[in-house]
């Protein structure tokens, strides 16, 4: 009985990369764990460019205007091949629910939709605090948006040296690293001492993965940023196969 001929069944653009990402129109250096740069993550993803949402209109204003251009670059980006989409902000939570029924494939927008994971590991009585790129912007709509309780202790960096003004104000295209991992390093700790019961952390900046081991030894807590859920997220997708 002859061999079987070999079928190779198209029907895509791109092969091999099923997670998407969908970036924030920015200028400012993405150093080797941020979410922006393709060496961060341990398998391939799939970029697309939404022009025009850079960073104060996505986090200061809220996005306004901007859902449709996220929705149609999902729906480019699952046209080419991928199978599952994320994004590089974390204010985009706002459009979860509207992203996921767009392109029917999974979609994780934000690192806070890690936050209620990690409040069932810890005991009753202690909290996850989420250290955010700006506090004041970051609203009960885009937590309530993704299940996260409103009344989560939240704090900003908007008043340190260098992160938000580089990252959100975008005031010059070089980043002090030293000043950027004091910042979000900083911000953990008065968090910490002000709501002493918080026992885990949560990044909500995906240009934080950078620092998050700095806040790690810093506070002595778990900490958890958008490197950890996309490392998850993809696990489901492509799951290790054993045999």
């Amino acid at each position: 009985m002859a061999d079987s001929p070999l079928i190779a069944t198209g029907g895509r653009t791109i092969y091999g990369v099923p997670l998407g990402v969908l970036m924030l129109e920015t200028r400012f250096p993405r150093i080797l764990g941020d979410m922006g740069n393709g060496e961060t993550w341990p398998f391939p993803v799939l970029y697309r460019v939404v022009k025009g949402a850079n960073p104060k209109r996505v986090v200061l204003d809220g996005a306004e205007g901007l859902l449709q251009d996220f929705i149609d670059a999902a729906r480019d980006l699952v046209s080419l091949g991928a199978e599952a989409i994320t994004t590089t902000c974390g204010f985009l939570s706002l459009f979860q629910s509207e992203l996921a029924a767009a392109v029917n494939v999974p979609v994780a927008t934000s690192s806070i939709m890690q936050v209620p994971w990690v409040q069932a590991t810890l005991p009753a009585g202690q909290r996850v605090g989420i250290v955010t790129v700006s506090g004041p912007s970051l609203t009960a709509a885009h937590l309530a948006a993704v299940g996260v309780a409103i009344d989560t202790p939240i704090i900003g960096v908007e008043n340190g040296r260098e992160f938000f003004r580089v990252m959100v104000k975008e005031e010059k295209p070089e980043l002090e690293i030293g000043l950027a991992s004091a910042d979000v390093v900083n911000a953990a700790l008065e968090l910490i001492a002000r709501e002493p019961n918080i026992r885990a952390i949560v990044l909500e900046c995906t240009n934080m993965p950078p620092y998050a081991a700095a806040v790690r030894h810093a506070t002595g807590l778990p900490v958890f940023d958008i490197y950890s859920m996309i490392n998850w997220f993809h696990t489901g997708i492509r799951p290790k196969n054993f045999r």
